[in-house]
């Protein structure tokens, strides 16, 4: 028992030590602890709102544009072709009734064409007996190889010729409407009349105009309706048919009575068989 003692004694001193003595107020803090501590914040003190910095506004990020397409170049469309105007009717006349000259004997119908379109080209006319002689003699002495002493159509296209009439050509065609035709289509662009070689090669007769669906300048499908044409047997008429009145309009198809093809091998003109004109060309 007596050896526990000390260790009681000395737990009791340090209890005692430990607690406050009762009535007696604590001894005050340094005054460094004291100071620390107010400015501590109180537990149950509002805490101070922290002050935030307004956020400034954050400018949109700019977008980067798209990259414009270059526009491909347009192709300028193709003027859209301009039609040719539309086919009017056509007609022409060279001559009157005054230039008419009939033939004064059965034989001289060269020498009276020769007349008529001399009087048609240049205004001047001599409608005597005697010149009607003189043209067809001349036509007839520039003829070559005709075996009846007469004027061929060979010899008719180089009297013309002679005459500084503008040039004529004996020409040969392969049918009746390519002759008509080519005739209308020289009558027009030279303004000057045109020789028909009539009954197979056996009389003439001048065309002195025409009527036409359309230009034949300007369309080649313009179709000769009507020609004009001075027989010099006129009144008189033969075997063939009637002679026309002077620069009368006739049809295709009363030409077609006596314009007809020339085919006689036996008598050579210079040109083929066919519907024979004497043509102006420039």
């Amino acid at each position: 028992m007596r050896r526990h003692v000390p260790a009681l004694l000395l737990v009791l001193a340090l209890l005692a030590a430990c607690a406050p003595a009762e009535g007696v107020e604590p001894s005050p803090l340094p005054a460094a602890t004291a100071s620390q501590l107010a400015a501590a914040p109180s537990a149950s003190a509002t805490p101070t709102p922290t002050a935030r910095a307004t956020p400034r506004p954050t400018a949109a990020p700019t977008a980067t544009p798209a990259p414009t397409a270059t526009p491909a170049p347009t192709a300028t469309p193709a003027p859209e072709p301009t039609a040719p105007p539309a086919p009017k009717p056509y007609a022409i006349n060279l001559a009157s009734t005054a230039d008419f000259v009939p033939q004064y004997t059965f034989e001289w119908c060269v020498g009276a064409s020769i007349m008529m379109a001399r009087s048609i080209i240049t205004d001047s006319r001599n409608e005597s007996r005697a010149s009607q002689r003189r043209l067809w003699q001349r036509a007839r002495d520039l003829t070559i190889g005709s075996p009846y002493g007469g004027a061929n159509p060979a010899g008719w296209a180089a009297a013309l010729n002679e005459l500084d009439l503008g040039r004529y050509q004996l020409v040969s065609l392969p049918t009746f409407d390519a002759a008509v035709d080519r005739a209308a289509l020289a009558l027009a662009e030279t303004k000057r009349p045109v020789g028909l070689v009539m009954w197979a090669g056996r009389h003439a007769w001048v065309m002195t105009g025409f009527k036409a669906t359309a230009d034949p300048r300007k369309h080649d499908e313009a179709r000769v309706t009507r020609v004009r044409v001075m027989d010099p047997l006129y009144p008189h008429g033969s075997r063939w048919g009637a002679s026309p009145a002077p620069n009368r309009l006739i049809t295709r198809k009363t030409l077609a009575k006596q314009f007809v093809k020339r085919d006689r091998p036996e008598y050579d003109f210079g040109v083929e068989p066919g519907w024979l004109l004497v043509l102006p060309v420039d």
